[in-house]
């Protein structure tokens, strides 16, 4: 068996899932090779290299795979698909993106966001937004796979890959990659982030978080938002944490005005110590807590804030 990991990076480090996903690969057997695609993306094949148990990384360094656009990285992989019994991505956005399509190409059915791997051919994934977990199996020659990078421990470094160049693939004239604009923030990213708080349509306000935000800055932590708050236009919609939005599985996660949806739930339930602060009793989120406070948040999360 072989198994071929599409590494997400910003071109200089490994974003959070990759190494999860390399976890994942090293639990399925056999080789491990990490691709890196990119445009002057040779620092994060690099880093690539140093994961544990990663016996090659290949670099296909061109300006066709810019931006991360899936058109032309789904050509690049087909490329060298037939190489390889698995080919596995985080179940990230970038992952989302591309690998239906590439499942597609290659005729055989996607296994989505698995967060647990059975065997080589058999795989656990959440249904019903976490709410019950299917086991499946496939036949297929070639399996095609996105991983709950919260289902797996980040694989440790250590290793020392040899790097190959890979030749570019055909350019499939679908898109280009003009540009882009990222916001930037001194709180960690969302999915990386060991402590996380955030906010629900309880807020009122996209004004009213700036008092998560000064919770979140004593503690280090990053702010994320239900998709309440987002869909109200508190926030932006890359704080969503949930179904629709990012999993998260942090060390510590603060919900502060969030009844608890299943949809929610089902992003942030994993982890590993869950304290909820909501004026009503009888809210959901309560269910999966640790930790809970029956108070209005307006008076408890500045008070928290100031003892701490």
């Amino acid at each position: 068996m072989s198994v071929l990991v599409i590494a997400e990076h910003d071109g200089k480090l490994l974003k959070p899932g990759t190494t999860n996903t390399v976890t994942a690969a090293a639990k399925i057997g056999g080789d491990i090779v990490v691709l890196v695609a990119g445009h002057q993306c040779a620092d994060a094949a690099q880093v690539a290299a140093k994961i544990a148990g990663v016996s090659k990384v290949l670099l296909a360094d061109s300006p066709l795979y810019a931006g991360g656009a899936a058109e032309n990285l789904t050509a690049l992989i087909q490329t060298v698909a037939a190489q390889y019994t698995h080919i596995l991505a985080p179940a990230t956005g970038y992952g989302k993106n591309f690998m239906p399509r590439l499942s597609a190409l290659l005729d055989v059915q996607q296994i989505s966001d698995i967060s647990s791997v059975v065997s080589a051919d058999t795989f656990v994934r959440p249904i019903y937004a976490g709410n019950a977990m299917a086991t499946v199996q496939s036949a297929d020659k070639i399996k095609v796979i996105t991983v709950r990078a919260t289902g797996f421990d980040a694989a440790a470094e250590g290793g020392s890959a040899a790097v190959e160049n890979l030749a570019a693939g055909p350019d499939t004239g679908l898109a280009t990659f003009n540009g882009q604009e990222l916001s930037k923030s001194d709180r960690p990213e969302l999915t990386a982030a060991r402590i996380i708080v955030s906010g629900g349509r309880g807020m009122g306000s996209g004004e009213n978080f700036k008092i998560l935000e000064a919770l979140a800055d004593k503690l280090g932590a990053a702010v994320g938002a239900s998709r309440a708050a987002v869909d109200s236009g508190y926030v932006p919609n890359d704080y969503q944490v949930g179904q629709t939005g990012k999993i998260v599985a942090p060390d510590l996660y603060i919900a502060v005005g969030i009844s608890g949806a299943i949809q929610h739930l089902a992003g942030m339930k994993d982890s590993k110590v869950i304290i909820a602060i909501n004026k009503d009793p009888e809210a959901p989120i309560f269910s999966v807590a640790d930790y809970w406070l029956v108070e209005d948040l307006f008076k408890a999360v500045p008070e928290l804030t100031q003892q701490i």
